[in-house]
């Protein structure tokens, strides 16, 4: 036990002196201000007319000005963006031992790997969260500036457990990443897996097949979709196969190193 809090002690130093924490702070941080710009236009006539392209935009990916509207919109941006951030902080937990070629340091410590491995998946999580939350509180912020129509407690609690829900499935799914980053050894093959999934995923929600692809679930349940126990359970699934998968590297890791 004591090995794993040191652990986490470490990966969360090497976090700490890192520019990339702040760096996806201020990219969270920046969606609520891109779904505020959107309420603004879709509730400004005028504004819509000289920017008709926009608006049309906006319209499209957010619907009406209110505030399930604008949670939404962050729910899916979260489902859609947290793929790309949380895949690229994981690649960065894992790949950076072999950028910084640390791996065999790290794998001659007496610390068991399946607390190395913990450790960083506890940062990964501890950090995602925190963006998380930096987006709730921003979008409320941001809510009240744009000044959207007042709704009761139950309908922003409503989106803003979608929100969660939709971050905690994607989060759950960086396991195959950090699995892949591991493997690969560094970064260009998760950041290859991360693009792969993604378009993966808008195939086939578009051909109706969504509900089945893991990293296509965060996406239509964020935009109300009716998926079933087998959409959770594929995402539940695929996110303990890349933890054991992961896990299961790190201790052979001497044999493919």
């Amino acid at each position: 036990m004591s090995n794993l809090r040191q652990a986490i002690w470490v990966e969360a130093l090497k976090a700490r002196r890192s520019h990339l924490p702040v760096i996806s702070a201020i990219v969270f941080a920046f969606l609520p201000v891109v779904g505020g710009l959107f309420m603004i236009i879709i509730r400004d006539p005028e504004l819509a007319r000289r920017v008709g392209l926009i608006s049309a935009k906006a319209q499209i990916t957010v619907g009406t000005a209110d505030w399930p509207g604008y949670f939404q919109f962050l729910s899916l941006a979260v489902a859609v963006g947290g793929v790309f951030l949380f895949g690229i902080i994981t690649s960065w937990v894992f790949g950076r031992e072999y950028s910084d070629r640390t791996l065999k340091d790290i794998l001659a410590l007496p610390t068991p790997r399946t607390a190395i491995v913990c450790a960083k998946l506890t940062i990964i999580a501890v950090w995602s969260a925190a963006l998380v939350a930096i987006l709730l509180i921003v979008s409320f912020l941001v809510g009240r500036a744009v000044s959207l129509p007042p709704a009761p407690g139950g309908l922003l609690l409503a989106g803003m457990v979608r929100v969660t829900g939709s971050a905690l499935m994607t989060i759950a799914l960086v396991t195959v990443v950090a699995f892949v980053a591991s493997a690969g050894r560094g970064y260009l093959a998760p950041f290859g897996i991360i693009l792969l999934v993604v378009i993966l995923a808008q195939i086939l929600s578009v051909t109706g097949w969504g509900e089945y692809f893991p990293w296509a679930v965060p996406g239509l349940y964020s935009q109300g979709e009716a998926i079933g126990f087998t959409s959770y359970l594929i995402v539940i699934l695929t996110s303990l196969a890349g933890l054991g998968a992961v896990i299961a590297w790190w201790e052979l890791a001497d044999q493919g190193y």
